[in-house]
């Protein structure tokens, strides 16, 4: 985010909606996993928290070395690219590697049941990845139309 944030307040501010879309529901299900794990509530908020708070470092470092003037604090011009291809294939990856198995074992589960819960859990998750497209389509669109001004 560190990145988006030395190209503009606006590119941080979709980055960090787009990014508040995959961490709700990752860290949702860390946090199941914690618990289902046998530690208390309290114990895995805290390893939730943590973890989370890691994130932080990458700002600083986005910050710190991306840019894309000169003048500005980032002193590599070109890094900012990088950045974001770096992010993108590791959203790519974790979204793969972890959330479609998860989807398919779901559905299985479903489908096991009865063809009506298996339809009913196609529709639920189909509507979640096409909302979540939707957004991401509406904030690439419309980002340069939207002006952040106080009146």
């Amino acid at each position: 985010m560190g990145a988006a944030f030395s190209v503009s307040v606006l590119s941080g501010i979709t980055l960090s909606i787009a990014v508040l879309c995959e961490e709700l529901p990752h860290e949702l299900g860390d946090l199941a996993i914690l618990l289902n794990s046998g530690m208390s509530l309290k114990k895995a908020l805290l390893y939730n928290f943590l973890s989370a708070c890691t994130c932080f470092l990458g700002l600083i470092v986005g910050i710190l070395v991306s840019g894309t003037d000169p003048d500005r604090l980032g002193e590599v011009p070109d890094a900012t690219y990088w950045i974001f291809a770096l992010a993108g294939g590791m959203f790519l990856y974790i979204s793969l590697v972890d959330m479609l198995p998860e989807m398919t074992h779901a559905a299985e589960e479903a489908s096991a049941a009865s063809v009506r819960e298996g339809l009913w859990m196609l529709l639920i998750q189909n509507a979640g990845m096409v909302t979540g497209f939707t957004i991401m389509f509406l904030l690439a669109r419309y980002a340069g139309e939207i002006t952040l001004t106080s009146e």
